[in-house]
């Protein structure tokens, strides 16, 4: 009965795993053995991975034993690895469970990466999905935290999430399979130890089909989920203007929509924040102020939030040599001598040689720095000139400046300086030109 549930399961739901090969993550415990033969029974093609954490002793290495022995039965490759788990969780300071998953997962990805694998099967079910939402619901959480475990993703897929614990063991006792214990599930020092053998059981003494009645629940709130989603993305097309390297959000509309904190939390999830409070704080706080998440930083310019990746920080000065005639960083440009001046542009500069001091600097700008824009008499904050010129945080920030000794000879892409302009006393005419 479990064997043709499966079978349809996958053609259903899974049939990139009938014409790929996958990599299957096995413990060595009841639920992924049953998962191999499963998989096995369904003529599936794949290959299995073992992790030794090392955690259990000789225990350990028994596991390790006992799924090769299931890869020889099963007529599988299998790829074995031993990890020092307690020596991981003393040099990043994480929990032994974190450092497990951390671990196991990277090394999943470069077996897959090294034998073209694309797909990854792991033998969780409904009973740890059930747990999970528990989990994530002591702790606060949306409607993505209480969707639990997802059953596929672009690269992992979990094709038990539809079986019971209940069901898996009568497969097992029906085949007559063996499996390994790990005591450790056992200990309810734990926390999803504790919600397995002290809650659900509970729960489900409370309603014979709680579990069945999880299960749909789960699917109401994917589907939910799926609209909000949809909502999500139209909204961004419309709030979310790409500009310069950076996305431009309008706070006015972004205060219009509600609930706000909803909002909020839909559109910048996937940039990595999760600090809400902070992000709405920032609709309001002064020019200039910013968060960051992991990957990205949100910065309040006047009327705007502006959204961007963060950058590695380059080398704040680069010199130019008076024989350069190209440079690739921080920009590309071309140098070169000229007899006169042709059609002028943003992206080229001329400038008398003769008043130029060498080696030329490549600098961002700094607070204090001043230039005597072309065309204007007298000198200008850059600061100002930013202003006026309505340019925003990041683009301020980008700004790369071209100077000879402490003077700045071009805004790069954006004004000369009066100082070094080519007049009828110019004798050796240089060209800046940048290559885009």
């Amino acid at each position: 009965m479990v064997q043709e549930m499966f079978y349809k399961h996958i053609e259903n739901k899974f049939p990139e795993l009938k014409t790929s090969k996958f990599l299957l993550a096995c413990s060595g415990g009841i639920d992924s053995i049953v998962l191999a033969h499963l998989c096995a029974n369904t003529n599936l093609d794949f290959e299995l991975a073992h992790c030794n954490f090392n955690l259990r002793a000789e225990e350990s290495s028994k596991d390790a034993e006992f799924v090769q022995d299931l890869a020889n039965e099963l007529n599988k490759k299998i790829h074995i690895t031993n990890f020092d788990t307690i020596g991981y969780v003393g040099l990043n300071k994480v929990s032994v469970q974190i450092a497990a998953r951390e671990l196991r997962y990277e090394w999943f990805a470069k077996i897959q990466e090294e034998n073209t694998i694309k797909y990854l099967v792991t033998a969780h079910h409904a009973d740890d999905d059930l747990e999970t939402f528990i989990i994530n619901l002591s702790r606060g959480t949306g409607i993505d935290g209480l969707k639990g475990i997802p059953s596929n993703t672009s690269n992992i897929k979990r094709p038990l999430l539809k079986f019971s614990q209940e069901q898996i063991m009568i497969f097992s006792q029906t085949h007559k399979l063996e499996w390994r214990e790990d005591q450790s599930n056992e200990d309810t020092k734990y926390l999803r130890n504790k919600i397995r053998h002290q809650i659900v059981p509970l729960l489900k003494e409370l309603h014979p089909s709680f579990l069945d009645n999880f299960i749909k629940t789960q699917q109401y709130l994917e589907q939910t989920a799926a609209i909000a989603q949809n909502t999500i993305e139209s909204v961004k097309e419309n709030l979310f203007v790409p500009e310069r390297g950076a996305i431009k959000i309008s706070i006015e509309k972004l205060q219009s929509l509600q609930p706000l904190k909803g909002y909020i939390h839909g559109l910048f999830k996937s940039y990595g924040f999760t600090e809400w409070e902070n992000v709405a704080d920032l609709l309001t706080a002064m020019s200039g102020k910013e968060i960051h998440s992991d990957s990205h930083r949100l910065l309040k310019d006047r009327a705007y939030l502006l959204l961007a990746p963060l950058q590695k920080v380059l080398q704040e000065t680069f010199n130019i040599l008076e024989d350069t005639s190209f440079i690739k960083e921080p920009i590309s440009i071309k140098i070169e001598a000229v007899v006169a001046l042709t059609k002028a542009s943003l992206h080229t500069l001329y400038v008398d040689k003769e008043k130029l001091k060498y080696p030329l600097t490549i600098r961002k700008w700094k607070k204090g720095d001043y230039f005597y824009p072309f065309g204007m008499h007298g000198k200008k904050k850059l600061a100002k000139f930013f202003k006026d010129e309505k340019i925003d945080v990041l683009s301020k920030e980008k700004q790369w400046l071209l100077c000879s000794e402490n003077q700045i000879v071009w805004v790069i892409g954006k004004r000369a300086d009066n100082r070094f302009k080519v007049n009828s006393e110019t004798k050796n005419i240089l060209k800046f030109d940048v290559v885009v």
